[in-house]
């Protein structure tokens, strides 16, 4: 059965206080549409359209970054959630089969959840709504099951004493067949104290009209909706602590997980060790028996098999790091490779680079990569050797088994097996320092006088 998602994400987030739409506030590195995107596209829809309102520019460039075949819908009034889901309808004219209702705040909804919604329509549900057992019902809406179908959803506001005592309650989440959902929304009313349109009018409509609603059932969890800072800072810690169970059930050892974030693609071998203080930004992949020491952050890289980093290591995006390598305390690289076994253990810069196998960069090297307009590459041999504060201006090429002397700038090719150095000679001029310091102690006596006399007035 053909699938279409509608993500509504035309809300202000008037609570988070902020200039930048509620639905692209992050949690692990991701914005929180981007997270229902990625649980609706496990899906392998056919089509996926995005209602935008407030924001809507900002929302749409980065929707499409991710997906760049999501579509784009607008709704210009924000006139409840009936009116957005309509607000699909032009981009997905023609279109026949299901449609699933998602929305860009609420980050949680796990693919599996969607999978079951699926399996109760193909059992003979028209309408599936996503229910969960509330441990706190309070303002949520209230399902009203009759035997195996839901009968109708009643808003917190509107129920009885009995309904309110219901803890089964709505997560806003549907599933039906585009065109029946369509023609219910169609006949959806606004006569209420906000005058607005509600998606979940759809079911007394449905359920008046002989079709079959049904409830699918989630954890609580899933359905959290994300409105303040408050909420997205807990919204961040849920996915942490699942990340971190995550990681150590599949063969990483956490020392102290409580400090480890991760991004939503952090992908981790077996047999990895991490320590306290690190920080994955998105895009990173660690191999099996890494190492990643503490007080290290890493975006957008590779780290090979028994490769360490860190501590206090900073791998930006591009790096690739060999197995075996080493990437010692306050090293930074970006957009470099170094091969295996290769090591550079103490406060370099490395960018722009291919580093050799087993080639060694000692402490204090710069590839000098940008010239203020481009950036040049640089090209270290295997095998060899970068001397201690060795300056590489790029482009340049230090050919396999070669090496640079100490505090050298190196501005030529090295050819291979060759020694390079680039600095001043050396000059000692004898009991010249003796005499600099005394004429400087002499002249500091001097000051000192004028000034406990008030000369210098």
């Amino acid at each position: 059965m053909s699938l279409s998602l509608i993500i509504l994400a035309a809300g202000r987030g008037t609570r988070m206080s902020s200039d930048l739409p509620k639905v692209l506030h992050e949690v692990a590195g991701a914005p929180l549409i981007g997270h229902a995107m990625m649980a609706g596209g496990a899906l392998s829809p056919e089509h996926c359209v995005v209602v935008t309102g407030h924001g809507g520019e900002m929302v749409a460039d980065r929707v499409q970054g991710i997906s760049p075949g999501a579509r784009i819908a607008q709704q210009k009034q924000q006139l409840g959630t009936a009116h957005a889901v309509a607000q699909a309808g032009d981009s997905l004219d023609g279109f026949s089969g299901d449609a699933i209702v998602l929305y860009g705040d609420t980050p949680f909804i796990r693919p599996d959840t969607l999978r079951r919604m699926q399996e109760r329509r193909r059992d003979g549900a028209d309408v599936v709504v996503l229910g969960f057992d509330a441990a706190d019902p309070g303002r949520y809406g209230r399902l009203v099951v009759e035997g195996d179908r839901l009968t109708r959803i009643v808003e917190a506001k509107d129920a009885s004493p009995d309904e309110l005592a219901i803890t089964l309650c709505n997560s806003g989440v549907v599933c039906a067949d585009w065109k029946t959902l369509l023609a219910l929304i169609g006949r959806v009313g606004n006569d209420n104290a906000n005058g607005e349109y509600y998606l979940t009018d759809i079911v007394g409509l449905a359920a008046g009209d002989g079709l079959r609603c049904a409830v699918e059932i989630c954890d609580e969890a899933e359905t959290m909706g994300i409105n303040s800072r408050a909420e997205l800072a807990r919204a961040e810690a849920t996915y942490q602590d699942g990340a971190r169970a995550r990681a150590m059930a599949e063969g990483a050892t956490l020392t102290a997980p409580e400090t480890v974030f991760f991004a939503h693609d952090t992908r981790l071998g077996r047999d990895v060790s991490i320590e306290p203080h690190v920080v994955f930004g998105p895009g990173v992949t660690v191999s099996d028996g890494a190492r990643l020491r503490a007080f290290s952050h890493l975006e957008g890289c590779h780290v090979g098999a028994g490769a360490v980093i860190g501590p206090y290591a900073r791998l930006r995006p591009g790096t690739r790091i060999g197995a075996q390598a080493r990437i010692g305390n306050f090293v930074e690289t970006k957009n470099a490779e170094l091969g295996d076994r290769a090591k550079i253990n103490h406060l370099s810069y490395v960018g722009d680079a291919r580093i050799g196998a087993e080639a060694n960069i000692g402490a204090g090297t710069i590839t000098c990569n940008y010239d203020g307009v481009f950036k040049h590459h640089t090209e270290v041999g295997a095998g060899a050797f970068i001397g201690t504060n060795t300056a590489l201006v790029a482009p340049v090429d230090v050919g396999a088994g070669a090496m640079t002397a100490a505090g050298s700038v190196i501005t030529g090719n090295v050819p291979e097996g060759a020694l390079g150095i680039a600095r001043a000679p050396q000059v000692n001029k004898p009991g010249l320092a003796r005499r600099m310091r005394d004429k400087l102690l002499a002249l500091r006596a001097k000051r000192s006088k004028q000034n406990t006399y008030g000369l210098d007035n």
